[in-house]
């Protein structure tokens, strides 16, 4: 399944891809994305910071709960944006009752200060407004738990001026390359 997923990332842009083909990503550059892309091999890449991310969204998602008084569930789908077809998204979880969704993030103590002040990384807000574009939603939110620090959580508005600068820089990422 994951191979599949994997594979299915080829044909389009995701959410993460967003915040690096806008070079908003420390970690990743566009020209890696488009090295990924143009291959057939399906890299497998984990580590113990990816995995601990995935074994506790679960965990986040049920304090974003606790936090809140909303109720989230499993997005269980890949999404796709119908008028912008390359637009892929895998949503961490979708708010119950409203046309919001849920990013869910564990963040190490030693990038703590990029969350100071009411701060969301940059990469991040690229994200965020990708699955915006995806879903046509009003907003998302995004929690982060900071380990043994905090857990914050913040809202994020569409910004349609925005989402249109990454639609178009996407598409020009995807059809010139």
């Amino acid at each position: 399944e994951k191979d599949e997923w994997l594979k299915h990332r080829k044909r389009g842009i995701t959410g993460t891809d967003a915040g690096a083909i806008t070079g908003m990503n420390p970690y990743v550059s566009a020209m890696e994305v488009y090295q990924d892309k143009i291959s057939d091999e399906i890299v497998q890449f984990d580590n113990e910071s990816m995995r601990q991310g995935r074994d506790l969204e679960n965990y986040v998602a049920e304090r974003f709960m606790e936090n809140t008084g909303l109720k989230v569930r499993k997005a269980n789908a890949i999404y796709q944006n119908e008028e912008h077809p390359i637009m892929l998204a895998d949503f961490d979880r979708l708010i119950v009752g409203q046309k919001a969704g849920l990013e869910c993030k564990t963040v190490s103590p030693y990038s703590a200060d990029k969350w100071k002040d009411g701060d969301i990384p940059l990469h991040y807000q690229m994200q965020v407004q990708h699955y915006l574009a995806v879903s046509g939603f009003d907003c998302w939110y995004i929690a982060a738990l900071i380990y043994g620090r905090e857990f914050i959580v913040h809202k994020i508005e569409r910004d349609e001026e925005l989402i249109q600068y990454l639609i178009t820089i996407e598409e020009r990422f995807w059809n010139d390359n």
